[in-house]
């Protein structure tokens, strides 16, 4: 049992093939969630800001649910209580289907806020030039509400990035759990635990400089936009097509 600090221990868990798995499974479990949560809340969004009630009280209720309950509790109930009801999934499908489940509704807020900050003026021109309801969102609101929207679902990946570690109470193996699993073999608490907090350090400021240029493009796309841009863009989407 090791006593003290250790730099050596430190040192060789840094580049342990075995913490490297799970630093990797953090990230596919990111790209995963926040690509399946960004196509369920655009979903989602969209029914938000639907007229018709059958669609916009559904996702309400759906977004206010997984809003106002814990993650943990969510992926409890997933793992160890759907299948009391005939429904069991692995630890993998679990973590997947908590983790997009949850994102959802935290995106679907985003994209929702995006598109209504858009001035309304902005579609009745689109409207104008012959622009159907999906070309006006695809064509004229989207474009505009990214760079809106980006900023904010940039600190959703990285938080995300952190949350993934919350996965580690089904026994997902990402970081964290394959962090406590060598804690439990080796007794490197202090050593274990610094080298995990690097790698969480290392791949949100990895994200961070990603998130940064992203930021940049949309900024320098659409920064000088006005009220007459999209009477604009929409004759050169026009002319394109």
């Amino acid at each position: 049992m090791g006593q003290g600090w250790s730099w050596s221990g430190f040192f060789d868990y840094l580049f342990n093939p075995f913490i490297l798995g799970g630093v990797l499974t953090t990230v596919w479990l990111t790209l995963a969630a926040i690509a399946g949560g960004l196509v369920l809340g655009c979903g989602l969004a969209l029914a938000r800001l639907s007229k018709r009630r059958w669609l916009y009280a559904p996702a309400h209720f759906y977004i206010w649910l997984f809003r106002g309950t814990p993650l943990m509790v969510q992926l409890i109930i997933i793992y160890t209580g759907l299948p009391q009801l005939g429904l069991k999934f692995s630890v993998i499908e679990s973590a997947l289907i908590g983790l997009i489940l949850n994102e959802a509704a935290y995106l679907a807020e985003i994209v929702r806020g995006g598109i209504q900050s858009i001035p309304v003026g902005q579609t009745n021109a689109a409207r104008a030039m012959g622009f159907t309801s999906a070309q006006t969102l695809r064509f004229i609101i989207f474009p505009q509400a990214m760079r809106l929207i980006v900023p904010t679902l940039g600190n959703s990946i990285n938080g995300l990035l952190k949350t993934t570690s919350v996965t580690s109470v089904i026994s997902m193996e990402e970081l964290l759990r394959r962090t406590q699993v060598l804690i439990q073999e080796r007794f490197m608490v202090l050593e274990l635990f610094l080298v995990a907090a690097l790698y969480y350090l290392l791949l949100t400021s990895a994200w961070d400089f990603v998130q940064r240029r992203i930021e940049r493009h949309y900024g320098r796309a659409y920064g000088n936009a006005s009220e007459s841009e999209p009477r604009i863009r929409a004759a050169e989407v026009i002319e394109q097509r």
